[in-house]
């Protein structure tokens, strides 16, 4: 998994460089044994590498790869990138999906099947407009093909 992109201009400020490296490293841990930094997660990194909660979930809050809530069986990121965009294909994909799904980015769906998050890049310009489901990656999506792949999740 990378590192993702930072949410904001700086990360929070943790003086001890290796205090700083064991919290990245905890917490992807954290949220690999759970799928998402529940509280609890939390509090157990803090007390072991001694900092606050509030300086860990700053931390977790700042880097994209942390997830602060649970995501659906299938996470759908949609690319509003330039390539997906000027292909006329961001608005229409990320409304089509939301329409279909009955749920915004950054939103579950009632049964946790489904979560969407929009994204600026999936680096795959070369089939814009694109998307991802888990881990996989679907190009040249058009509201036909869109339709047939959630029906095929749903059936799964």
């Amino acid at each position: 998994m990378s590192m993702g992109e930072p949410n904001a201009v700086h990360p929070p400020a943790i003086e001890d460089p290796r205090k700083r490296a064991m919290l990245l490293a905890a917490l992807y841990i954290a949220q690999e044994q759970n799928g998402w930094l529940k509280p609890e997660a939390i509090q157990r990194v803090a007390k072991r590498l001694e900092l606050s909660e509030g300086e860990v979930k700053s931390t977790a809050s700042f880097y994209t790869m942390f997830r602060l809530a649970p995501r659906g069986r299938y996470h759908i990121q949609v690319c509003e990138g330039l390539s997906c965009y000027l292909v006329d294909g961001a608005e229409t994909i990320i409304a089509h999906v939301a329409r279909r799904l009955k749920i915004r980015s950054g939103e579950t769906t009632p049964d946790g099947r489904f979560s969407l998050e929009v994204v600026q890049c999936l680096a795959a310009c070369d089939l814009a407009p694109a998307l991802k489901v888990n881990d996989e990656l679907y190009g040249h999506m058009t509201t036909g093909t869109i339709d047939a792949l959630l029906e095929k999740l749903h059936q799964s």
